[in-house]
């Protein structure tokens, strides 16, 4: 796994702006398997209630319609699809076991295996800073500064207060949300487990939402997230070492692994594995939510995606302007497509404009030499020739 070391700096101004300063040092890629290594399937089963979420459409800008992009997606030049590179899987697939590269899976997210938790509201019903709302079904932590742990929470789980910690708790939520956050500052969410009931009409709308889309200082990692619409919806902060998966579905639903809605504020997508087998909509979505909005300052680094329409939406869905869009040194699986993505890997990818980058990506169990047995030199998923 990449060495992470992230340090967050938080300036609020008046209340109203905020800059999100990310540090990151960088050590070493998830490349080769371990020597002698050999995948085998490795996965967590998960469940959790949900009775449908937001309104079946999704975001306003999830994606393209369920069915997905027509006859192969968008090509045109600023809205480019990414075409696969017709690589063979082989034994240094990560897809079929992330951990064995370095990547999360069910083996290293969530709740460790085995901890004993305390379910809400049958065995607790408060604790310091939270308590369990029995009129409105939920649990709410509204004392700033709280650290939750060691809960199983049935509920939509409502973070209603700044600086809180959630850690090592399992959230099988009802209805639109599973975490819920609220006009919050500097919320951790870390080694817990997040679910719908099901894959069908208990899937949680959104696993974790920052539903007004003003909470800053997010940290989102090491987490297990499944049986969802939206796996995490945040536009801004850190989503890091999350194993997103097996989402849910009714009919209507835009799916997506981490859907941004736009903005210009800082997010880094870090280290995650996101595999959607729906086909449709994607793992990574950064289109704003309606039309001429800025997308900006949105990085994607060292994924190991796989599934959707797209694996990634890049920002340019709406013909929005984009700037500092960074997607790099990503691992694409054909775990579902042979394109990564039922069209392909990515689309709206627009390297015309200012500090758009894409770099490093590559297919995930190929090798230049079209070798599948050897591991390193991963063949490279390019733009076409006449993007940029």
């Amino acid at each position: 796994m990449l060495a992470l070391e992230v340090s967050l700096a938080l300036i609020v101004a008046g209340g109203a702006a905020s800059v999100l300063v990310e540090h990151l040092s960088l050590a070493s890629a998830h490349k080769a398997l371990p020597s002698g290594a050999h995948p085998a399937s490795a996965g967590q089963a998960s469940g959790g209630p949900a009775s449908g979420g937001p309104a079946s459409g999704g975001p306003a800008s999830g994606g393209p319609a369920s069915g997905g992009p027509t006859s192969g997606g968008p090509t045109e030049l600023g809205a480019t699809e990414i075409g696969a590179s017709g690589g063979a899987r082989g034994a240094c697939d990560c897809v079929t076991a992330p951990h064995a590269c370095g990547f999360p899976d069910g083996t290293n997210t969530g709740v460790p295996s085995g901890m004993a938790l305390r379910s809400v509201p049958s065995q607790v019903s408060s604790g310091p800073g939270w308590h369990y709302n029995a009129a409105d079904g939920d649990v709410v932590v509204n004392v700033n500064r709280t650290v939750l742990s060691g809960l199983y929470i049935p509920y939509d789980l409502v973070i209603d207060a700044s600086d809180v910690t959630v850690r090592d708790v399992r959230v099988m939520a009802g209805g639109y949300f599973g975490i819920s956050l609220r006009h919050t500052k500097d919320v951790t969410i870390e080694d817990s487990t997040i679910s719908g009931q099901n894959l069908t009409s208990g899937r949680v709308g959104a696993a974790i939402d920052d539903i007004y889309g003003d909470s800053t200082g997010i940290v989102i990692k090491d987490n297990n997230i499944s049986e969802f619409r939206t796996g995490v919806q945040v536009s801004s902060g850190l989503i890091a070492d999350n194993y997103i998966h097996d989402p849910g579905y009714i009919h209507g639903d835009h799916t997506n692994g981490i859907y941004v809605g736009g903005t210009t504020r800082p997010l880094m997508i870090y280290g995650n594995t996101i595999f959607n087998n729906l086909g449709q909509t994607d793992d990574i979505n950064l289109d704003a939510s309606s039309s001429k909005q800025v997308v900006a300052n949105k990085s994607v680094v060292d994924n190991l995606l796989a599934g959707g329409d797209y694996s990634i939406y890049g920002g340019d869905a709406r013909n929005d302007h984009t700037s500092n869009i960074v997607i790099k040194d990503n691992e694409f699986g054909q775990l579902y497509y042979p394109k990564g993505g039922h069209y392909g890997p990515a689309a709206y990818v627009n390297l015309r404009q200012a500090g758009n980058v894409w770099s490093g990506n590559v297919w995930s169990g190929t090798s230049r030499a079209g070798n599948a047995a050897v591991c390193g030199g991963l063949q490279p998923v390019d733009l076409p020739a006449a993007a940029g």
